[in-house]
C-alpha cells in the first residue's frame, strides 16, 4: 500500500502540474505571498503610523493576488518614507500639514536583494505631526495602477529565485529529512509557489516519499500510545483513551492494518467484559481519488502548520542599501 500511495500521489501531483496557468495569469499570482515588513529606521516616522502603513501595503498586495502571511516569509514588501515638506497652515487653530514621498519595495528579506520599487507622493493634514502624518498615509492609493507593474516586477524576480535556487532547496529537504525533521522538510518543499512549474514539480515529487515516512512514523508512535494506554487499563475507559490515539492515525501508514487489528482485539474484549459492541472504528481505507485529494491537502497543511509553528524559524529581514 505504500509504494501505491507514493506512486499514485507522485502521478496526480505531476497531471496537476500539466494543468498549471503560464506566468502571469492572475490565479497564479496568488501562489506567490509576500510578507508586509515595516522597518524601525523610516525618518521621523511615529509609531501610531506604523500599523497603517501596515496595513496600506497589505491590501495593496491583496489588491494585486499576491496576500499572505504578515510575517516569516522569504520575500517581503516594504516601503520607506522621505518628508518633503512639512508646515503649519495659516488657520485657526494652526494645523500641521505633510507632504511625504512613499517608496515601496519588493525583495528577498533574508539575502538582502532588492526586486522593485515605485514610489509616490501623498499629502495629509492634522492637528498633530502624527495625525499629519496618518492623514497622508490615507491618501495611498492601493488601488493605484501602477502598483500592478510594480507588483508584476517583483512576482518575476521571485520565480526566477526559485527557479534558479530550485537544487539548493531540493538539497536542504533532503538533509532535513535526512535528520527526521519530516515536518520542516515537507514545509521547505511545498513553499515552492505552483506557478514556479519546473521547480514546483520537482518539489512535489520529492514530497511525496518524505510525506509517507512522516504518516508512518506518527502511525508507530499513536500506536504505542494506543496499546500503552490499554495495557494500563483493559476496560471502557482505557478503550476510549486507546481510540483517541487509534483515531489520528492515516489509513495510508504502514502499520494502519496492525492498528485496525489491535483495534479488533480491544473491541472483542469489551464485548467480553459488558457484552456490548465498542462503537469505535478506524478510518476506511479510500478509494485512489480521495486518496490523492487527502493526501495533497494533508502535505500542504503540514507545510502551513509548521511555517506557523514555534519549530520554525523567525526571519530577521536585511532591507540595508534598499534606499
Amino acid at each position: 500500500m505504500k509504494s501505491i500511495l507514493t506512486l499514485s500521489l507522485i502521478v496526480a501531483i505531476n497531471c496537476n502540474l500539466f494543468a498549471q496557468n503560464t506566468l502571469g495569469k492572475s490565479d497564479d499570482a496568488a501562489r506567490i505571498t509576500l510578507a508586509t515588513f515595516v522597518p524601525n529606521q523610516i525618518e521621523q516616522m511615529p509609531e501610531a503610523a506604523r500599523s497603517s502603513l501596515a496595513n496600506k501595503l497589505s491590501q495593496i498586495v491583496t489588491q494585486n493576488g499576491l496576500g499572505g502571511k504578515s510575517s516569516n516569509e522569504r520575500f517581503i514588501i516594504t516601503a520607506n518614507i522621505n518628508i518633503i515638506s512639512k508646515e503649519l497652515t495659516a488657520t485657526a487653530p494652526p494645523l500641521q500639514a505633510y507632504v511625504l514621498d512613499v517608496t515601496l519595495y519588493i525583495g528577498d528579506g533574508i539575502s538582502g536583494t532588492k526586486f522593485a520599487s515605485v514610489s509616490t507622493e501623498v499629502k495629509g493634514i492634522g492637528e498633530s505631526e502624527t495625525k499629519a502624518y496618518i492623514s497622508a498615509l490615507k491618501n495611498l492609493k492601493t488601488t493605484d495602477p501602477k502598483y500592478q507593474s510594480f507588483i508584476e516586477k517583483g512576482k518575476t524576480k521571485i520565480i526566477e529565485y526559485y527557479n534558479s535556487k530550485c537544487d539548493f532547496i531540493l538539497k536542504e529537504a533532503e538533509m532535513l529529512t535526512s535528520k527526521n525533521e519530516f515536518d520542516a522538510a515537507i514545509a521547505t518543499l511545498t513553499s515552492i509557489p505552483e506557478v514556479c512549474k519546473v521547480c514546483y514539480d520537482k518539489a512535489m515529487t520529492a514530497v511525496a516519499p518524505i510525506y509517507q515516512k512522516q504518516i508512518d512514523r506518527q502511525c508507530k508512535a499513536n500506536l504505542m500510545e494506543a496499546k500503552n494506554a490499554w495495557n494500563q487499563s483493559q476496560d471502557a475507559s482505557g478503550a476510549s483513551t486507546a481510540a483517541n490515539y487509534l483515531g489520528q492515525i492515516d489509513p495510508n501508514a504502514s502499520c494502519f492494518a496492525e492498528a485496525q487489528n489491535f483495534s479488533n482485539a480491544i473491541a472483542k474484549r469489551i464485548k467480553e467484559i459488558d457484552q456490548r459492541e465498542w462503537s469505535f472504528k478506524m478510518k476506511q481505507q479510500q478509494d485512489n481519488v480521495d486518496i490523492e485529494k487527502a493526501s495533497i491537502k494533508a502535505i500542504r497543511d503540514i507545510g502551513v502548520a509548521y511555517g506557523n509553528g514555534p519549530k520554525a524559524n523567525v526571519l530577521q529581514y536585511n532591507v540595508y542599501g534598499w534606499w
